[in-house]
């Protein structure tokens, strides 16, 4: 038979349609197998990547000099309230149990929750104060966090559209409140390549509160790669039993033998992709070799014995109980220290509703010293200045009283149109405060900054342009950033 007949008649409808952009999986197995490979950039409205730009630290081999090298972003789902937690407004006290002046609420769209009841303001629970030579007024639940004060950019101006949890934090990372997009840790992957060959470029690892009072789900597609090869999504590690499913070898199975069933597994695999062109068969031949090599890095990476007592110390008294924020924090700087492009923490926890007056100090005694020890530790490593470090939710608080305040159980509903975040270190002014919101901390009235804005923000400091990093897809230029957002450069060294 005519070969060219019977290549056409082995593919699939899909194959055909992805088989011409089979060069991207041999780029995508490139810049995971290579040490210090050229990594990525694809130019604005061109098929795919086209730039081969080197890592340099310092230099200007990226679209412009970057500040950062990796990400470690503590992503606290359920959304922390700001208005306990971060915004200080001394003038609301004298409010309380009065009706939100409706010249604030201006006709705010509300969830279900809150909808029929009447809008009641309730200041924080807790007291605020002044901590570090930069005097940010920072909740007293916060304390070790008030120890870096000095370290840290607090944004009091962040806002978003999205008003439930699910589509608000697939806004934050991957651009857009419908799945299927990158997440941002897929985006850099893809952008900027791998730092090292025995761990993957983007670690995922969750968390939650010991109560499991918050029941917010971590969906897979948080750190998917959507329309990138598959390559470039994110690697959760597990909390129980093998961190990654079936990195440990099957009974009798020996190192030599894997290593030759592997050998032959990819020439399998090789020839099948000479037949179908199909990118996803090299993603794969690269993913078995990773995870070979993940047998032996990963028992060393969570292996903390030779971690000294001052350092577990630091990062809490939940730091040697595997699953724990504490414990996924020290693993952070770990995997920093091993080249890990972006490691995402995701601690679930924050949605109080009605359990507000008991479980916001427990959510903060889980995460206020290690997040907090982080940034010390990665400091005195001298690894701060090209680590950035995210600290913050979703969305916020409503000022408003979700329940009566006056009885043993009430929290507060969702609220978009204001909230905080912390960043630290990675090109980021240190001891700062930025935009502002009304008396009320319920509207922005200094310095907007949207969910586009902080990944224009994030990818810049990287040494990327956020409109020149995209994928072409179903024939448009994709971008993390979609069609929106401007770099904050108030908050840059």
């Amino acid at each position: 038979m005519n070969p060219n007949l019977q290549y056409a008649l082995n593919q699939t409808r899909r194959q055909f349609l992805t088989g011409v952009s089979g060069t991207l999986g041999l780029a995508a197995l490139s810049s995971l197998l290579n040490d210090g490979s050229p990594s990525l950039i694809a130019s604005e409205g061109q098929a795919g990547p086209t730039d081969a730009l080197r890592w340099r630290s310092g230099s200007d081999g990226m679209h412009h000099p970057a500040k950062a090298r990796r990400v470690i972003y503590l992503m606290q789902t359920g959304a922390p309230t700001h208005v306990d937690l971060f915004d200080y407004k001394p003038n609301i006290y004298r409010w309380r149990g009065e009706l939100l002046p409706p010249s604030v609420q201006m006709g705010q769209r509300l969830t279900t929750m809150t909808t029929n009841q009447r809008q009641l303001v309730l200041p924080g629970i807790a007291p605020f104060r002044q901590w570090g030579r930069s005097g940010q007024w920072l909740c007293d639940f916060l304390p070790h966090t008030g120890s870096i004060a000095d370290d840290i950019c607090v944004i009091r101006s962040m806002h978003t559209d999205a008003i439930n949890h699910a589509p608000a934090v697939t806004l934050f990372l991957t651009g857009a409140e419908q799945p299927g997009r990158p997440s941002m840790g897929a985006w850099l992957s893809y952008g900027l390549g791998s730092m090292n060959r025995d761990l993957p470029t983007f670690v995922v690892m969750t968390s939650q509160d010991r109560e499991l009072s918050c029941g917010q789900i971590f969906y897979d597609y948080y750190w998917g790669s959507g329309f990138l090869p598959s390559s470039y999504q994110g690697v959760k590690l597990r909390s129980n039993g093998d961190p990654v499913l079936y990195l440990s070898n099957p009974q009798g199975v020996t190192p030599q033998v894997r290593r030759s069933q592997l050998d032959d597994l990819a020439e399998l695999n090789r020839m099948r992709h000479q037949e179908t062109g199909d990118p996803e068969i090299q993603t794969r031949i690269s993913q078995y070799e990773m995870a070979y090599r993940m047998q032996t890095s990963v028992p060393e990476l969570t292996d903390f014995s030779n971690e000294p007592r001052r350092v577990l110390e630091m990062y809490g008294p939940d730091v040697e109980r595997r699953g724990s924020f504490a414990w996924n924090c020290l693993m952070a700087r770990r995997m920093a220290e091993r080249g890990v492009r972006f490691v995402h923490l995701m601690h679930a926890g924050w949605d109080q509703h009605n359990n507000l007056p008991t479980q916001l100090a427990i959510q903060c005694r889980d995460t206020d010293q290690p997040s907090a020890a982080l940034v010390k530790d990665l400091k005195q490593r001298g690894m701060l200045d090209d680590t950035l470090v995210i600290w913050g939710g979703e969305f916020g608080r409503t000022v408003f009283v979700q329940g009566d305040y006056t009885q043993p159980r009430f929290g507060r509903d969702h609220h978009g149109r204001c909230f905080s975040l912390w960043m630290a270190g990675g090109g980021i002014k240190p001891g700062m405060s930025y935009g502002r919101t009304d008396d009320f901390a319920y509207n922005v009235v200094e310095n907007p900054v949207s969910a586009y804005d902080f990944q224009a923000t994030i990818l810049h400091l990287l040494g990327i342009d956020h409109t020149r990093l995209t994928y072409r897809f179903q024939g448009r230029a994709y971008r993390l950033t979609d069609v929106h957002g401007d770099v904050v450069e108030a908050v840059l060294i």
